[in-house]
């Protein structure tokens, strides 16, 4: 049973550093110049569009991705056996983490292609929302009820 613990918090660890190693990585990219910086920044249609979806993208992934964790905790997970609830737990951590990755890499895309500020606090605002999402041992057998024996 511990070492089922033991791996399951070993992943989820590795799915936290790899989120933020995507963001890192597009923004090294755009600092360098590797992609197309500025490519749309002269039409106006797109920066509306960029921003639009961008804003819309962060307001609805942020607080679903926060709460529908939450919700599938109390409602699915502690209802199953052990090991099917670890497995499940670290599933549905890697949907939160997904949701505000996906968030946070099109706010980045839509940053350096129409220089439009909002894109970068946008995925700013993800990124912040995922140090809500930290994994610690402490919490995940408090959230799935697992006594240290």
């Amino acid at each position: 049973m511990e070492e089922q613990i033991k791996s399951v918090f070993k992943s989820l660890k590795v799915q936290y550093i790899s989120f933020w190693i995507v963001p890192l990585l597009l923004v090294v990219v755009g600092e360098v110049e590797l992609l197309p910086v500025g490519i749309k920044a002269d039409s106006v249609r797109a920066v509306y569009v960029f921003e639009t979806v961008g804003i819309l993208l962060t307001a609805i992934s942020v607080p679903l991705s926060l709460k529908l964790f939450s919700l599938v905790l109390t409602k699915k997970i502690d209802h199953m056996t052990f090991p099917t609830a670890l497995s499940r737990y670290m599933l549905w951590s890697a949907v939160r983490l997904a949701l505000l990755e996906f968030a946070v890499v099109f706010n980045l895309a839509g940053y350096y292609f129409t220089l439009s500020t909002t894109g970068a606090l946008c995925a700013l605002i993800g990124l912040t929302a995922s140090l809500f999402c930290i994994p610690s041992e402490k919490r995940m057998r408090a959230e799935l009820h697992i006594n240290k024996e």
